[in-house]
């Protein structure tokens, strides 16, 4: 009886442990990067604000766990949160507008919908109005840049008094080379604060002003904590002019001319810990979510 019952419990045991093996690439699949998918909001921006609660539950079913927002559709902040609670959503990281002086009702803002990153969408240390804002961005020097990093220590500083950390989100115009070769970008990351501005890496944006995010991510260890993981169709031109006739159109991921594969592959050891997707408008021959699908398909295929 002890020898059958020995022999059972074997069985049993090397079963289990057949079935765990054979599940452990499903399993390993499931999250890729080490972490679930997440996705931009802005990239839903028009269906959010149709119907705020269908769209979330829509990317929830797709499978994405991480939303980052730019804007609360209309809601409150509170509301909007109440929203992405109910859609099984998390949200680590809030796009955040920093025009006024007082950041301080963004940052309530951010810690209303439980967010860890207050994040600058884009940081202009410079007056500007709607009217000549894209013509402001291609004007912009060295010593704006200066100005820039010093304001983003502020910024910084003030977030981490609040309880968050400040992050830069880039365009291509940081990218525009100042002369002999040093660009506004590397301003930015020599004269913040390592510990008070950390950076999270628009890689389709870096990729269209001609920079290797795999690049960055090796020579700026540390800096970054997310990346925003977006297309642009094959054939476009490297440029820093974020606004004129050459910025090129969005794109679903795997649709267009960036291979991520390699820039996944070094972004998790430069202490990346968000993945974003992000595609920029109009989206054409489908709707936002089924965009959402495929890029959310794609991230998950790497």
């Amino acid at each position: 009886m002890t020898e059958n019952i020995s022999r059972r419990s074997f069985i049993a045991r090397t079963g289990a442990a057949v079935a765990l093996t054979a599940a452990l690439p499903k399993m390993l699949h499931a999250d890729p990067l080490g972490r679930a998918p997440g996705i931009q909001l802005y990239t839903v921006a028009a269906e959010l604000a149709v119907d705020v609660p269908k769209t979330l539950n829509g990317l929830s079913r797709i499978g994405y766990k991480f939303v980052e927002t730019a804007g609360f559709a209309k809601f409150s902040a509170k509301d909007f949160r109440k929203a992405i609670d109910d859609a099984g959503l998390n949200c680590p990281s809030c796009h955040l507008r920093f025009t006024a002086a007082d950041p301080e009702p963004l940052f309530e803002d951010a810690h209303a919908m439980g967010a860890k990153y207050a994040v600058s969408s884009v940081l202009v240390a410079k007056e500007a109005t709607m009217a000549n804002f894209a013509e402001v961005l291609s004007s912009l020097n060295m010593d704006d840049f200066k100005r820039t990093a010093a304001l983003a220590n502020s910024i910084g500083a003030k977030a981490k008094q609040a309880g968050l950390q400040f992050a830069y989100h880039n365009h291509n115009f940081e990218f525009k080379d100042q002369g002999g070769g040093k660009t506004g970008y590397e301003v930015l990351l020599a004269e913040t604060d390592p510990e008070l501005v950390k950076f999270e890496l628009d890689c389709g944006w870096a990729v269209t002003a001609g920079h290797n995010p795999v690049d960055l991510f090796k020579k700026y260890p540390t800096r970054y904590r997310m990346m925003h993981v977006k297309d642009f169709v094959a054939g476009s031109k490297t440029t820093t002019d974020l606004r004129g006739e050459s910025r090129p159109k969005g794109t679903e991921l795997g649709r267009g001319h960036i291979d991520y594969k390699p820039i996944f592959a070094a972004a998790g050891p430069a202490g990346v810990e968000y993945y974003f997707s992000e595609q920029e408008p109009p989206i054409a021959g489908m709707t936002e979510l089924e965009a959402a699908k495929i890029n959310y398909d794609y991230m998950h295929a790497l």
